[in-house]
């Protein structure tokens, strides 16, 4: 059964924590956000095993048509009307998986998709921490190849 933690406890714990400077806290965590050709994204939390993001995206506006090698993600649509569009396994075609507010849906390394607003749309994203892998099919912003914001 754990040690009750007593305040005599909570000072050692406090003593043995500045002597391991590389171990996370628990506190309070910066916010970025960063400007995208098609509205923002809201980066909430980051870590060494998991990120957590908003991304806002304008209506009548469309991330690229993108990949992940590594990158592990599932998405919540918050509000909006989107399409979200996915190559199902041993397709050609995406699909639209016909998102609606309050539904998620999981895309695993090497899964083609691409998302489009029909209105302003806020997508929540939970996903491992490579954050910079991306690879973009097409894109009607010009960042095809690159992992650019």
């Amino acid at each position: 059964m754990p040690k009750k933690k007593t305040a005599k406890n909570a000072t050692k714990s406090r003593s043995a924590g500045k002597r391991r400077a590389a171990r996370p806290r628990s506190g309070r965590v910066g916010v970025t956000r960063v400007p995208k050709p098609w509205g923002h994204e809201t980066i909430w939390a980051q870590s060494e095993r998991y990120v957590g993001k908003i991304l806002h995206i304008n209506a009548g506006h469309e991330l690229s048509v993108q990949y992940h090698n590594r990158k592990d993600e599932t998405v919540y649509l918050l509000s909006g009307e989107i399409v979200y569009r996915v190559q199902r396994e041993g397709d050609d075609i995406l699909d639209d998986m016909k998102l609606k507010v309050g539904e998620s849906f999981r895309i695993i390394p090497g899964t083609i998709h691409q998302m489009i607003a029909l209105t302003d749309c806020d997508v929540l994203e939970v996903s491992t921490p490579e954050i910079d892998d991306v690879v973009r099919l097409s894109d009607r912003y010009g960042r095809e190849g690159t992992s650019e914001p």
